[in-house]
């Protein structure tokens, strides 16, 4: 049964983010190189999204509660689920993911699994860095992986990377 799409814009202080949902959930947030202007009015399906993230960069929100409709491969939807439970502040290096999933040799495909992941800040890819502290790979531009990881920070209290 094909599903319905919805989709809207949000302007978030780092740039325009695209949100996409079907019927079932939010199948995806990502970060636009490019400002769109929308004069539509953001589909009911995607008011709740639009409402969470902008509490989120208020510094009013640090976990979700929204259905996801996530598509992926079997192994690109074990990793998403175990970014979804990185604490919100926190981060984690790319082999420890790896560790998590139970595949410490799968280093290399969780690093392209976290690349590829369609719902950003809720499925929080922006917490993985490489072993070594150094901020690698974000879809939406390493300055925004840094931004986001010091909103957190601030937000918690916590110092980067404790």
């Amino acid at each position: 049964m094909p599903q319905n799409t919805y989709q809207s814009y949000f302007k978030s202080p780092i740039g325009t983010m695209e949100l996409v949902a079907t019927d079932v959930g939010l199948s995806s947030l990502i970060f636009l190189d490019k400002d769109i202007t929308s004069d539509t009015i953001t589909p009911p399906e995607l008011r709740d999204a639009a409402t969470q993230i902008k509490e989120y960069f208020e510094g009013k929100r640090t976990e979700f509660d929204l259905k996801l409709d996530i598509q992926g491969t079997e192994f690109q939807l074990t990793v998403w689920k175990k970014l979804i439970e990185i604490p919100y502040s926190e981060t984690i290096s790319y082999l420890q993911l790896a560790k998590r999933i139970g595949n410490v040799k799968a280093i290399r495909a969780v690093g392209t699994a976290n690349g590829r992941n369609p719902i950003s800040i809720i499925t929080p890819c922006h917490r993985v860095i490489g072993s070594n502290g150094d901020l690698t790979g974000y879809g939406g531009g390493l300055w925004r992986k840094d931004w986001l990881l010091k909103l957190e920070n601030k937000v918690s209290g916590r110092e980067l990377f404790d």
